[in-house]
Order: C-alpha cells, then sequence, then structure tokens
C-alpha cells in the first residue's frame, strides 16, 4: 500500500505529485536543491524537501530514486530528456523498479500500468519524476490524473 510520495520539488511532474499528496492527506517528502531551487525560484516551503548539500539536481534525482521503493517517471511525449532521462539509469544504478508512463504512447492503459507496477513491486514510497512545467506544461495535469486512478482501484492503494 502506498504510503508516502517523494519528490525534487521541480515545477511540472514533480510538484503535481506533492500537491497530490497534500491533497489527499498522504505523507510526502524528499530531496531538493540546496537553497531550494527550482526553475521558478525558490521551492515553497510547504513543500517538505530536504535539502542535498550542494544544488546539482543530478543529486537530488539519485536521492529520492535511492531512497523510493519505486519511481514512475511521467511525461506527455513518448521519449524522456534532460533530467527526466537521468532518471532511469539512476533507478538501474540502485537497483530499485522504474515505470515511464506517457500520455503520448500509453494513453488509457496508462493507469492500469500504475496499479499493476504498484502492486507488482510492493511500493509503499514512491518516487514521482518527469518533466518540468516549461518542458511540458500538460505534465502535472497528467500525473494527478493518473495518481487518482489510485484512489479510485477497489481497496484503495492508500494506507495513511
Amino acid at each position: 500500500m502506498l504510503q508516502k510520495i517523494i519528490s525534487g520539488g521541480q515545477t511540472g511532474a514533480d510538484r503535481a505529485g506533492l500537491d497530490f499528496a497534500i491533497q489527499r492527506g498522504i505523507p510526502h517528502g524528499g530531496w531538493c536543491p540546496r537553497r531550494r531551487l527550482a526553475e521558478d525560484g525558490d521551492i515553497p516551503a510547504s513543500y517538505q524537501l530536504s535539502e542535498t548539500p550542494n544544488s546539482d539536481y543530478a543529486q537530488r534525482t539519485e536521492w529520492n530514486v535511492r531512497d523510493s521503493d519505486g519511481t514512475v517517471i511521467f511525461s506527455i511525449a513518448a521519449s524522456l530528456a534532460g533530467g527526466s532521462e537521468y532518471t532511469a539509469p539512476m533507478a538501474h544504478r540502485h537497483q530499485k523498479p522504474c515505470l515511464h508512463l506517457s500520455r503520448e504512447r500509453d494513453g488509457d492503459t496508462a493507469g492500469g500500468k500504475l496499479l499493476g507496477f504498484l502492486s507488482q513491486w510492493g511500493i509503499q514510497v514512491l518516487n514521482v519524476a518527469g518533466p518540468r512545467g516549461s518542458e511540458e506544461p500538460e505534465v502535472a495535469e497528467f500525473v494527478k490524473e493518473m495518481l487518482e486512478c489510485l484512489g479510485g482501484a477497489s481497496g484503495s492503494s492508500f494506507d495513511h
């Protein structure tokens, strides 16, 4: 059962995951870069994130992968770029399960794939990753839509 959602606090997919957790009363957290850096300035204090020792986005990405039971990378596009593309190799390095869900590629099957992933791997702490808001403006809505699938499943996936 999903008990916590973590992310790095960047705009887009990361914040959508955290916002979903906050709205649902699910514990949240994760690592963000030193000085709480994001593309829109400082990450708001309302997000309960810990700062990494430096301001490198890559360190934040790796630590969130490392400290979760599994990672879902959400995107609109079928292929990943930038920091999102870096996430999957980090999951492999830390031997953590990772799923990439693309609205373009997975469409109506994405929700079922997410449920299956969480069930197959027994994910309790989920790392939510994906493009920043400036790269894919629609990604936040896709993340929220997919996470809503979890709450609507019979025998809700939330245990808090």
